[in-house]
């Protein structure tokens, strides 16, 4: 660790708390009635959890504020993978005997729809003095203080790697505790620091932090995820949008946007992600797609580089002249900004929760 810039950023912390007691008080409160909730699906109320409880406990998740429509997302996830389930994996999730490393990776392996962000979400309200929120300003966070070995995906996050988050992060709870900054006391109250502290930080302004390598900030290319985020991207921009589907025979692709409209019938965007592998493999799978008439566009996905290959490639094959090209790059920028831009439309709160 960077104890250089840990330093740098508790103390300006500190100093920030110090000023602005009201306003901070009020952010623990919050976030402390936050853990109230969560600590109320005991075990016994989980092994009962009807459809409204679900959507209860997911819906006031933080990783869940870019859906307007939460019932839609939660509905999603019930329909993905029946509420028998559900309840067996959460109860075992969280109050399971085995060691969080085998009930996270269960949990992953058995449940889809739920990602690392709102398991670790409610791991850390659950039990804050044991487990980290893991997310995306988690990972920026870990990486500026340069903690060795921080994925940069989640969805590289499996049981093993989770463990070790948490066990990093209770040493920064320690350290700052050693430090003098009792407000960092726990789990929760870190990710707060997290982020209040560590997202737009510039280095410069850091004693040391001007030695944190460039490197940290790359993004990293991992097809799962990023075919994930294109589902995503497709579903706020009111598609439906799914993984995996069978599109034609012979044709399973990563990805579809679809959307009915009037007297025209369904129209479907199809995309494919090429992360590495064979390339001829992925357009043998977009001309496939091409017998579905419902298909109005197909769309590669990958590297700047790769990008290149995949055109000369798809050069030589008829029906494939105006295949599109995403650089996954910019579908992460993409992801990241319709997010953000959700966010802050849902917390108007122009639509009641549950009108649609």
């Amino acid at each position: 660790m960077n104890n250089e810039i840990y330093d740098a950023l508790l103390k300006r912390y500190k100093n920030w708390c110090a000023s602005n007691i009201g306003e901070h008080e009020d952010e623990i409160r919050e976030r402390r009635t936050m853990c109230d909730s969560i600590q109320a699906y005991t075990a016994q109320r989980l092994s009962v959890l009807n459809e409204d409880d679900f959507y209860g406990l997911m819906a006031q998740l933080w990783s869940m504020a870019m859906w307007g429509n939460k019932h839609y997302k939660t509905d999603q996830i019930i329909g993905n993978n029946g509420m028998p389930l559900i309840r067996e994996e959460l109860t075992n999730l969280l109050y399971g005997k085995d060691p969080i490393e085998k009930r996270w990776d269960r949990f992953r392996e058995n449940v889809t729809g739920i990602g690392p962000a709102a398991m670790s979400e409610i791991l850390n309200k659950l039990n804050p003095a044991e487990y980290i929120l893991w997310n995306q300003k988690a990972v920026k966070g870990f990486s500026l203080l340069e903690i060795p070995s921080v994925p940069k995906s989640l969805s590289q996050i499996d049981g093993k790697k989770y463990a070790y988050l948490c066990k990093k992060g209770r040493e920064l709870v320690a350290y700052a505790r050693q430090h003098g900054v009792a407000e960092i006391n726990d789990l929760l109250t870190l990710d707060y620091f997290i982020w209040k502290e560590m997202q737009d930080v510039d280095p410069d302004g850091l004693k040391g932090a001007a030695d944190v390598p460039a490197a940290q900030n790359a993004q990293p290319f991992v097809h799962n995820d990023i075919r994930d985020r294109i589902r995503d991207i497709g579903e706020l921009l009111g598609f439906k949008a799914e993984t995996e589907k069978k599109i034609a025979d012979g044709a399973v692709v990563d990805a579809i946007w679809e959307v009915s409209i009037g007297n025209m019938g369904r129209i479907t965007y199809v995309f494919e992600v090429q992360s590495k592998g064979n390339i001829d493999s992925m357009l043998l799978n977009l001309l496939k797609s091409r017998n579905n008439p419902s298909v109005q566009g197909v769309v590669a996905v990958s590297d700047a580089a790769q990008i290149e290959k995949i055109k000369k490639e798809a050069a030589t094959l008829n029906g494939l002249s105006d295949l599109k090209y995403w650089d996954y790059n910019d579908v992460i920028k993409v992801y990241e900004h319709l997010s953000e831009a959700f966010e802050s439309i849902n917390s108007l709160g122009l639509v009641p929760n549950g009108l649609f």
